[in-house]
């Protein structure tokens, strides 16, 4: 896949891997990126970050239906195409299912799920008329495993990878690549409440994530070899991993603690 010329529209694009994907795509040529955020500011930062970029800036909440409608039509409106989606917006709240909040539950969902699917339904009639485009969906290592503690936030990211699944074989006639990425723990704002230790930078969450694309790899695991053992042994031998799991129980309730970023 040839990026030069493509128009992009991505969520959560103003920070984190979602800002690293921005680069890895402005560095192989792309030039015409509308980015979805929250917050004006960041939105804004970017054009200086990346001047020679046309920014198509759109502040909206990717847990709204109304915003959604508003960014595609932006979109629309500016360039009347659109060749790459890349649904990257995501929240966490971590900790017990007895001690999570209904609300955080709900906002994991609408964002990291209901949003992503509304915003691929709104765009797909742009996408379908690209004569070579994608559909990249940002999902998680929990996504594939799992873990105690991130009970709603893995349901919502396995999610994810269910939807890009079908969405790709549903889409068969078109010439659009459907495909997940699957980061590990990454230094991002998202986990700064997190007790982790060494994680992955967003510049490589990003490189491999485009490089992906351009290879037209369906899955991108980020983890390396011991993430990938990991996977197989669960989907295998899930009471196997059920006692790797056990064993970290008080690690992963560390992590958890005070993780939180919605």
């Amino acid at each position: 896949m040839d990026l030069k010329n493509k128009k992009v529209l991505i969520t959560g694009g103003s920070a984190g891997i979602g800002k690293a994907i921005i680069k890895e795509l402005v560095d192989r040529g792309v030039q015409d990126i509308a980015v979805m955020g929250r917050r004006k500011e960041p939105l804004e930062a970017l054009k200086s970050d990346f001047p020679s970029v046309n920014f198509l800036p759109i502040q909206g909440n990717v847990g709204k239906a109304e915003d959604l409608d508003r960014a595609v039509s932006a979109v629309s409106q500016q360039w009347g195409a659109l060749d790459i989606l890349i649904n990257n917006a995501g929240v966490v709240s971590a900790g017990l299912l007895a001690e999570q909040k209904d609300e955080d539950i709900i906002n994991q969902i609408n964002i990291n799920v209901t949003g992503l699917i509304l915003l691929t339904k709104k765009a797909l009639p742009l996408l379908q008329k690209s004569k070579g485009g994608a559909i990249m969906n940002i999902s998680s290592g929990f996504g594939y495993i799992a873990m105690p503690f991130y009970s709603v936030y893995a349901a919502t990211k396995a999610a994810v990878g269910q939807f890009s699944d079908a969405m790709r074989r549903e889409l068969h006639q078109y010439p659009l690549h459907v495909m997940t990425v699957y980061p590990s723990a990454t230094n991002t704002d998202m986990m700064e409440t997190a007790n982790v230790g060494e994680m992955d930078t967003p510049e490589e969450v990003a490189r491999v994530s485009v490089e992906g694309l351009l290879n037209r790899e369906i899955n991108v695991i980020v983890g390396g070899k011991e993430r990938e053992e990991h996977i197989k042994l669960n989907f295998l031998e899930p009471r196997k991993f059920d006692e790797y799991a056990i064993a970290n129980y008080e690690g992963m309730s560390e992590m958890a603690r005070n993780h939180r970023s919605m």
